[in-house]
């Protein structure tokens, strides 16, 4: 990075902790620090909602995802709008009516105390994991690529985003996410037309779809009913639905940002401005990726795009035998980049496709004998270089100061995302477990009590992401947390809306038996994680009815 890089990076970080700082410093209610004083209109709910979702993940790992997979990845997200227009009829307007502070506080009015807590135990075990991936999936890829300390980057980014959260609870959250998502944007914007700008004079955009398509990469939809294959357009609708209806409807994270709303309509139509631009967004993102994997057919690329992997095995006694792979994936870029230009503008015969697949094919073969030569040598590199392909891209040909604005946006947004998880987390831990058992203390108090558990929680977050390790690809790890818990909880309040006849006792027993086999499911690999939200909730759904029938039998004997 270079000088002007560093300042533009300082600079954009410091606006936006200094900002949410000097626009939030009165917060003297309880409703003010966990609500913002519910002054938010649908436009910065609708933006903080997205933000809060759109980690530095989506932006490191989703362009990784495209480049190695194609666009289908987009099917994640179909069942979006689905679970949003249900949340705007459902979720929303039970939680305005009852003017609570937490989704959980429903859950003591309609079954009980422990089934209130139990619940908030689940999101806070779960939400504080994912708060310390969001912190640890930026610094280990800019701890590898920047040779930055990866603990110290843990630190800072953690310590920022508590600056900022503590002082000014939901609202600071809300304010400055307004700024991230315009640093994030205008990133990606530039960074997708300078891509585009660096092909080929004779490659147009159209050519450069064209040579993605041919690859497969523009393959969006699969509509096979193969359960080993984790995006298809049935996951997608089916489980992609429940996983949103129990992220959006559930989640804190989430159910506070259109808390903050000044009232039910705004909240609703913040909800679904996120929900029909959330799927355009993320396909956007993908094409990224996708016009990366096209830029790299015409430029060189590393066997590994993690350079502490390459680094590794290059002063290894395995150096000479990569240093082969290497020379001969140049010599197949140099034959599939002639291949490509020869071809632009033309439909391929049979044998030519054939031709273009056995390229890829050898340079896949390629990168997987040169993963299999770093993991010989038994250390702990990273072999899947996914998380890295976007990174590298930007470090290595990108102008100077976009370089730094890039940085930036990848911060910013684990930033946002990391402040509303722990606003949230320590919104329920105030309201579902302290306020609930402390009784009737001072608004002072409590906001005291909310700064505190946030700084708490921001500290754990910190640790977590010291101690965590690199996944098969980030964004997957994210949604796999919540996956393993979110269908137990949707279902439990499923149960609550529309189950009337389902009691406490019921549901409390059915929810801990289902964790428990949701989470033995997922160790022994019984279906690809998406499907486990709709799993967890048929499953608590039908064990608290069975229970109920057979409690309702026992009495009538």
């Amino acid at each position: 990075m270079t000088l002007i890089d560093v300042i533009i990076l300082i600079a954009t970080l410091s606006f936006i902790v200094i900002y949410g700082v000097y626009k939030t410093q009165k917060q003297n209610s309880v409703k003010d620090y966990i609500k913002g004083g519910n002054t938010s209109q649908w436009w910065t709910v609708g933006l903080s909602v997205m933000a809060t979702q759109a980690s530095a993940i989506t932006f490191l790992s989703t362009p990784g995802q495209a480049f190695n997979d194609g666009i289908g990845f987009v099917q994640f997200y179909f069942g979006l709008p689905i679970a949003v227009v249900v949340i705007c009829l459902v979720f929303i307007p039970i939680y305005h009516k009852l003017n609570v502070y937490t989704a959980y506080e429903y859950l003591e009015s309609r079954f009980d105390l422990k089934t209130r807590t139990l619940t908030a135990l689940l999101f806070l075990i779960q939400r504080g994991l994912a708060a310390g991936i969001t912190i640890f999936a930026p610094s280990i890829i800019l701890s590898a690529v920047l040779g930055w300390n990866l603990v110290y980057l843990n630190i800072i980014i953690g310590s920022l985003v508590i600056i900022y959260t503590v002082s000014g609870g939901t609202k600071a959250v809300n304010v400055t996410q307004k700024q991230q998502m315009a640093v994030i944007f205008g990133g990606l914007i530039t960074t997708f037309f300078i891509i585009i700008s660096q092909l080929p004079d004779q490659v147009s955009f159209s050519n450069a779809l064209d040579i993605a398509g041919r690859t497969g990469k523009l393959d969006a939809l699969d509509f096979s009913l193969d359960l080993d294959n984790r995006y298809t357009f049935w996951s997608g609708i089916i489980g992609g639905s429940f996983l949103a209806l129990s992220y959006f409807g559930t989640d804190q994270s989430q159910v506070q940002r259109y808390l903050s709303a000044k009232n039910l309509k705004e909240s609703q139509l913040g909800m679904l401005f996120n929900g029909f631009l959330k799927v355009p967004m993320q396909f956007f993102i993908l094409m990224v990726g996708v016009m990366v994997f096209v830029f790299y057919q015409f430029n060189s690329a590393p066997l590994n795009f993690n350079p502490a992997a390459e680094e590794t095995i290059k002063t290894s006694i395995h150096a000479e035998e990569y240093k082969n792979l290497e020379q001969a994936l140049i010599e197949v870029e140099s034959k599939q980049q002639e291949f490509n230009l020869k071809h632009i503008n033309k439909t391929l015969t049979l044998t030519e496709a054939k031709q273009l697949k056995a390229f890829e094919k050898q340079k896949e073969n390629l990168r997987v004998q040169a993963a299999q030569l770093i993991d010989s040598l038994n250390t702990e590199v990273e072999t899947n270089d996914k998380d890295y392909v976007f990174i590298h891209y930007i470090l290595n040909h990108l102008p100077k100061g976009l370089i730094g604005l890039l940085i930036a946006v990848i911060l910013s947004a684990a930033m946002s995302s990391t402040a509303s998880e722990l606003n949230a987390l320590a919104s329920t831990t105030t309201i579902d477990l302290y306020q609930r058992n402390k009784g009737n203390l001072s608004e002072k108090h409590y906001v005291k009590a909310s700064k505190l558990f946030t700084f708490l929680w921001g500290v754990l977050a910190i640790i977590v992401a010291c101690t965590a390790n690199l996944f098969d690809n980030l964004i997957q790890l994210v949604n796999i947390i919540g996956s393993i818990f979110y269908g137990n909880v949707l279902g439990i309040f499923l149960l609550a809306f529309f189950i009337r006849f389902v009691k406490s006792r019921a549901v409390f027993i059915a929810a801990l038996i289902t964790q428990i086999i949701v989470i033995y499911g997922f160790w022994q690999d019984w279906m690809p994680y998406l499907w486990l939200n709709l799993f967890g909730c048929l499953l608590v759904i039908s064990i608290a009815i069975a229970i109920q029938l057979t409690q309702k039998k026992a009495e009538a004997i």
